[in-house]
């Protein structure tokens, strides 16, 4: 971990918080539903840096974003949040009004101000919509390592324009991460879900660092294209990424069988069987067995994405692997909005070593061994 993160500095290094104004970046961005948070995880996780900030009489000035079907406000988070710890809730990041309500916060005051990507200067990396936010505060802390491989101005120019630190949930991420790249043997990588982009170059990344690569999810569709199956109405990614030159790979491997469902109903088949007006929506009885296999004789697991489509109900697959992974000796660490919004349902969070917070961000820092966010606090002001 110390390779990795040299040059930026740790929250725990800062000399005096006390009185400063220090912009604290999360991320909040968690599911809402008729108005309510659905989810909370990422907001406890981000709990221990707010009062670690708090305790030390710093004005925490909390700068998040939320981008949900439902939701494009931060007020619910809000809502949630205030009964776990006293804030006040500010309806824009940088007007006058809000700049004001900073000016007379005192020690361990915290507010929370409204959606960052209200603002187009955001997600643009815009200079000046950072140096706006900049004025509001004395130091800034990235503890939003979630969404720090991002290019957004909150992640990338900040650090530029002020004194800059990462949080205690950024380095915990870090320091867990860190463990998948250099990790025990057996090593097994189970990756699931749709992600067809940031996914496919992973896989074919770790077939030449894991022990098993077990491909599920709509990702399988594609490996069962190239083999020359049917895939009906199945969800494919529509490009050419040579996964061909992969198929003898002997620690590829891919389900036995597949959960369909047609006109007629749900069956469980095997890939070749696939007919025209079938839909693959998880893997089948067979590919569990596998898996769970698979599991009992690994020492590292890393696992992102869910093995069916949860959102159509087709989480049971799931809910059986995170519970095989639990009761395995295996070291595991899993990560992916889609696979914690399963298992949180099941309140299975702590079982397990480690469960990050990110999804996209974890799949390019194990890929990349960094993340922009990181590179941007190395790279300080």
């Amino acid at each position: 971990m110390e390779e990795i993160i040299r040059g930026a500095k740790s929250i725990k290094e800062a000399e005096s918080l006390k009185g400063k104004r220090v912009l604290l970046r999360l991320d909040l961005n968690v599911p809402v539903l008729n108005g309510k948070v659905e989810d909370d995880f990422r907001i406890r996780k981000s709990i221990p840096t707010i009062n670690y900030l708090k305790e030390r009489g710093a004005k925490v000035v909390i700068i998040s974003h939320i981008w949900e079907d439902e939701s494009k406000t931060l007020k619910p988070v809000y809502d949630h949040l205030v009964e776990k710890i006293p804030l006040t809730f500010a309806q824009d990041c940088i007007n006058k009004e809000t700049q004001d309500a900073i000016e007379k916060m005192q020690e361990g005051d915290v507010i929370l101000l409204e959606n960052l990507r209200l603002y187009e200067g955001e997600t643009k990396n815009d200079i000046n919509f950072a140096n706006e936010l900049s004025r509001l505060a004395d130091i800034y802390v990235n503890d939003a390592f979630a969404v720090s491989h991002r290019e957004h101005a909150s992640l990338i120019s900040l650090p530029k324009l002020l004194p800059s630190y990462y949080g205690l949930l950024f380095e915990d991420e870090i320091k867990n991460l860190s463990t998948v790249l250099n990790p025990s043997k057996p090593f097994l990588f189970i990756l699931g879900g749709a992600k067809f982009e940031t996914k496919i170059p992973l896989i074919i990344e770790y077939l030449e660092k894991a022990d098993y690569v077990y491909v599920a999810g709509a990702l399988a569709n594609d490996f069962f294209k190239v083999q020359g199956y049917e895939m009906g109405i199945s969800k494919l990614s529509g490009k050419d990424y040579k996964l061909e030159d992969y198929l003898d790979r002997k620690n590829l491997i891919l389900p036995k069988d597949v959960t369909v469902k047609n006109k007629d109903g749900i069956f469980v088949k095997k890939p070749s069987e696939v007919e025209s007006d079938d839909m693959i929506l998880d893997i089948g009885v067979e590919a569990m067995i596998e898996l769970k296999e698979l599991v009992s004789k690994s020492k590292f697991i890393l696992w992102n994405g869910p093995l069916g489509d949860y959102k159509k109900g087709f989480r049971d697959r799931t809910i059986d692997l995170a519970k095989a992974i639990i009761d395995s000796p295996a070291k595991s660490v899993v990560g992916g909005g889609d696979t914690f919004a399963v298992i949180s349902k099941l309140k299975l969070e702590d079982e397990f070593d480690f469960m990050s917070t990110a999804g996209g961000a974890l799949l390019e820092f194990i890929y990349s061994g960094t993340l922009p966010g990181l590179e941007a606090l190395k790279n300080q002001a």
